[in-house]
C-alpha cells in the first residue's frame, strides 16, 4: 500500500503598515506565504502549489496578490526597515530597549516576566 498526500506550510514573510483596500484603515498587514507539498510516506517531497496573500490585522480582510506584488513588498519593507529595530523578532529590542532595562517612565518593561 503506497500512503501519499499533500501537506501545507504557511509562513509569514513580513508585517506591513498599509492602506487596506476593504475597511480603508491604515493598519498593519500581514504577507504570508503558503506552499503545498507532494508528500508520500508523510514525506514531503517537492512543492507543487505557491501562493502569496496580505491580511489585514484591522478588519480580517485577506487579499490574494502574485509573486511579483510580494517581492516588491518585501524589498519595500527591507528598504524602508533597515535601520529601524523589528519589535516581537526575538532577539531584537522592544519598545522600552534591551530587556530589563528602564523604559521612559523609569519602569522595566511592562510585558516582559
Amino acid at each position: 500500500m503506497i500512503i501519499f498526500g499533500t501537506k501545507g506550510y504557511l509562513y509569514q514573510l513580513a508585517i506591513l503598515t498599509l492602506v487596506c483596500g476593504h475597511c480603508g484603515n491604515p493598519s498593519a498587514h500581514t504577507l504570508r506565504k503558503r506552499v503545498t507539498k507532494f508528500t508520500l510516506f508523510f514525506i514531503p517531497l517537492f512543492p507543487f502549489s505557491t501562493k502569496f496573500a496580505t491580511q489585514c490585522t484591522f478588519c480580517g480582510m485577506e487579499q490574494q496578490i502574485s509573486k511579483e506584488q510580494a517581492d516588491q513588498l518585501l524589498a519595500q519593507s527591507a528598504a524602508h526597515g533597515a535601520g529601524a529595530p523589528q519589535y516581537g523578532q526575538p532577539g531584537q529590542p522592544g519598545p522600552y530597549g534591551q530587556p530589563g532595562q528602564p523604559g521612559p517612565s523609569g519602569q522595566g518593561n511592562p510585558y516582559q516576566r
